[in-house]
């Protein structure tokens, strides 16, 4: 057996002593950098583009934030559900990428603050006092989509200039939804078409409604944007090539999924700015303090290989305003 030296001794003893020592800083050491809960309630899932837009401020996933993603799948009824959850996980901030999501969020918590991501104007749905002073625990991004779904049906007569008749597919369980179609009723007249209205809760009405559609002669078709149209956009885009009617989406996603256009704030501008907000609030700031701001641009998408198949030639003026163009 090796036998140590009283020096020896008093050395490993110190040794020890400052190995437990260590030992018991490390997990204080762990507990001064805190570890953000950053919750997300969604449709979709999360982009990796979110996580790399947390990246560039610094903040490393496991490290110094936990993502808790909620995704309700395009189903209005799961919302509460999963907002109570976020806030039962003790989330930090909620992101609320759609109005269900928000309205379900405010539901489940008045102190957590809620950005909002590709939500209609909040001050017209009751969300909020005003754009410059929210109040409350609300703040974001509004996207004033009525004016963007006149946009996505004077591009979509762009291509289609003799159309008389066009057809709206709208969701119920949308609290914007109504008021977009009220607004397009009204001001269709100038507009140039009349517009035959048609509700769809789920894609169970889809194949129906396309029927429909077609029985009313109409020529093409504007899908508002929702989360179960997002989630369901791939059998939308069949249905109308299936049916020969031109059809204009949201987001990107449509047109990738085979509609002819697709027309709606940047995703990535939108992605950046929400993620600014919660890098804020993180920091400090109160939601009811920031004011919430609109998009600074547009992405228009168009499928050429959809037009192709429908026998239609897109406008060069209009493919040179695009910001993408499908081959």
């Amino acid at each position: 057996m090796r036998r140590f030296t009283r020096s020896g001794a008093a050395l490993l003893a110190a040794a020890v002593a400052g190995g437990a020592l260590i030992a018991s800083f490390e997990p204080q050491a762990q507990q001064l950098g805190k570890i953000h809960r950053i919750g997300v309630l969604t449709s979709g899932g999360v982009s990796e583009g979110f996580r790399r837009n947390l990246r560039d401020l610094g903040y490393v996933e496991g490290g110094n934030y936990v993502l808790e993603v909620r995704d309700t799948k395009g189903l209005a009824e799961k919302a509460d559900e999963l907002a109570i959850e976020l806030v039962r996980s003790k989330a930090d901030v909620i992101v609320a990428t759609h109005p269900n999501a928000v309205f379900a969020a405010k539901r489940a918590t008045a102190t957590i603050p809620i950005v909002m991501v590709h939500t209609p104007d909040p001050v017209q749905l009751g969300l909020v006092a005003s754009l410059a002073r929210p109040g409350g625990n609300i703040t974001g991004v509004t996207t004033l989509s009525v004016e963007v779904s006149t946009k996505q049906l004077e591009l979509l007569k762009e291509v289609i200039p003799r159309a008389s008749r066009m057809g709206v597919l709208w969701n119920p369980n949308n609290p914007w939804h109504p008021i977009t179609v009220k607004a397009l009723q009204s001001g269709s007249g100038s507009l140039g078409f009349q517009l035959q209205i048609h509700q769809v809760r789920g894609p169970g009405d889809f194949g129906k409604t396309f029927e429909t559609l077609l029985a009313e002669r109409v020529e093409g078709v504007l899908v508002l944007a929702d989360p179960m149209t997002y989630v369901h956009r791939k059998q939308l885009a069949e249905l109308a090539l299936r049916h020969r009617l031109p059809m204009v989406g949201s987001l990107k996603e449509y047109a990738e999924a085979g509609s002819l256009l697709s027309y709606w704030a940047d995703q990535r501008e939108l992605g950046q700015r929400a993620v600014s907000y919660v890098d804020k609030i993180l920091k400090g700031a109160k939601p009811a303090e920031l004011p919430i701001e609109l998009p600074r641009k547009y992405e228009l998408v168009a499928n050429l290989k959809t037009a192709k198949a429908l026998g239609l030639a897109i406008p060069p003026s209009l493919l040179l305003r695009a910001d993408r163009v499908i081959e």
